[in-house]
């Protein structure tokens, strides 16, 4: 039986990333707009790491695993 794919568990990996990012950015929106009954500055906040999260962690992980020329 061959080996897995390295760059399938890398890329699945990168879209869990950005699909968290996501959930996070929508659960801080729930919460800035009263559906959730938390603190404004908790949505501010999840919805800042949840931008974050979806925007650049994926480049920065590709990146890292980036294979050397």
């Amino acid at each position: 039986m061959s080996e897995p794919d390295p760059a399938k568990a890398r890329w699945m990996a990168i879209q869990a990333v950005r699909w968290t990012g996501l959930g996070l950015f929508i659960l801080g929106l729930l919460i800035y707009a009263k559906k959730i009954d938390l603190p404004i500055e908790a949505g501010w906040a999840l919805m800042a790491v949840g931008l974050l999260d979806a925007l650049f962690m994926p480049g920065m992980l590709a990146r890292k695993w980036k294979t050397p020329v």
